[in-house]
């Protein structure tokens, strides 16, 4: 039966990661043993001040619609945050709290984009990226980039995808599926493109407290100017382990606030009630050991991978993945079976070895793929002794 389906729904890809996941899991559930390295969620506990404090909303039944921007003590409490964590200077005014960072980066591109205006888009990117991107019926840009230049684009790359209708470019900083952090200095000269042509930017830093060995900068920290043009994108789920709560926000100038306000006034209006007082108390939450605890597990799964044959692989600065090149695969089977590209490698790594992860055709990177070690040390030594195995067995 022709349902009818509008173009809008009919030409949307669904989500690699999750489909990876929800395959990943029913494998579990059906008793195979699966390590699963494909999922971007921490494997730490929510948060018990936060947890506590989501009780204590159900108790007092504070259960009813808020504000569509959030209670005014949670955007207080973000905008300190802001200023403290990233030297940014906002108000109450100047935040919008949304369910997820998705759904603030979707309020972004729907009260930004114009049909016909380019986004630029540096890759490899989250894969949710263009297709926000085309339902706010603007057009991405894609800019490439490898190992060469860290993943990141360049002043000069930059410059050359401005068009009369640039109207965005997207950064994320610390990167999925990366790790990629910008430094001040790359920012500094990305900033000058910007102000030059005028375009706005929407930088998602969901990742910002996960950083290793760097300083993590905002864009938006660049003068007046920039943040005048930068949304900032953030949320609760990674460095506060509450994926399930849904929690994000943006930052930015006043007028851009009220009006993506109006927009989800009539799409989802308030975020969760209760997943408001959680994550309020989630931000006097400082954990001591999410940080280290990543940067052992990076370290770890590099050093094992550095020793493994046909891989390459750049050191990642934030966020918890790696994104080895799996590249000289290419062309050679693994018992009979030829890998031709990175779903190749992926399929067979989940059929032979049983470990799951995300081929870099997900993220526009065709001779990649992401490993999380969002997972504990036991499973990521199995994982690397199964990766270990087969690649030794690749000819």
């Amino acid at each position: 039966m022709a349902w009818g389906l509008s173009d809008r729904v009919k030409n949307i890809a669904p989500s690699p990661t999750l489909s990876i996941d929800a395959k990943t899991k029913q494998m579990i559930a059906d008793g195979i043993d699966v390590i699963n390295l494909s999922v971007g969620e921490p494997d730490f506990g929510t948060p018990d001040v936060a947890c506590s404090a989501g009780k204590v909303a159900i108790d007092e039944q504070f259960t009813k619609y808020t504000a569509v921007p959030g209670i005014v003590e949670l955007r207080k409490k973000i905008a300190a945050f802001l200023k403290d964590h990233a030297g940014l200077h906002y108000t109450a005014d100047d935040i919008l709290v949304s369910s997820g960072a998705k759904h603030s980066l979707y309020n972004a591109f729907m009260a930004l984009c114009n049909p016909g205006d380019e986004v630029i888009l540096p890759a490899p990117y989250w894969v949710s990226y263009p297709e926000m991107i085309r339902l706010a019926q603007a057009e991405p840009v894609v800019i490439p980039t490898d190992e060469s230049t860290g993943f990141k684009i360049t002043p000069e790359q930059l410059e050359r995808a401005v068009t009369p209708k640039t109207k965005v470019l997207l950064l994320n900083s610390p990167s999925n599926p990366t790790g990629a952090v910008y430094t001040k200095e790359e920012l500094q000269a990305l900033a000058e493109v910007i102000k030059q042509h005028e375009f706005f930017v929407i930088s998602d830093e969901i990742y910002d407290q996960l950083v290793y060995d760097v300083e993590q900068v905002s864009i938006a920290s660049f003068g007046e100017e920039l943040k005048a043009r930068t949304l900032l994108i953030n949320g609760f789920s990674k460095a506060y382990s509450m994926t399930g709560w849904r929690v994000g926000y943006m930052a930015g100038e006043k007028s851009l606030i009220k009006a993506m306000t109006s927009f989800q006034s009539h799409t989802t209006a308030n975020p969760a009630s209760i997943s408001q007082r959680a994550a309020l108390a989630a931000l006097d939450h400082h954990d001591e050991e999410m940080v280290p605890e990543f940067r052992w597990r990076r370290d770890y799964v590099l050093d094992r991978i550095r020793k493994m044959p046909h891989l390459t692989c750049d050191t990642p600065s934030g966020a918890f993945y790696v994104f080895p090149n799996c590249a000289a695969t290419y062309g050679k089977s693994y018992k009979g079976h030829v890998i031709h590209n990175s779903d190749d490698f992926a399929t067979l790594l989940l059929e032979q070895a049983k470990i799951a992860l995300v081929p870099g055709s997900a993220f526009a990177a065709p001779n990649n793929f992401r490993i999380s070690y969002a997972t504990s040390r036991d499973n990521l030594a199995k994982a690397m002794d199964r990766l270990e195995a087969f690649l030794n067995d690749v000819q």
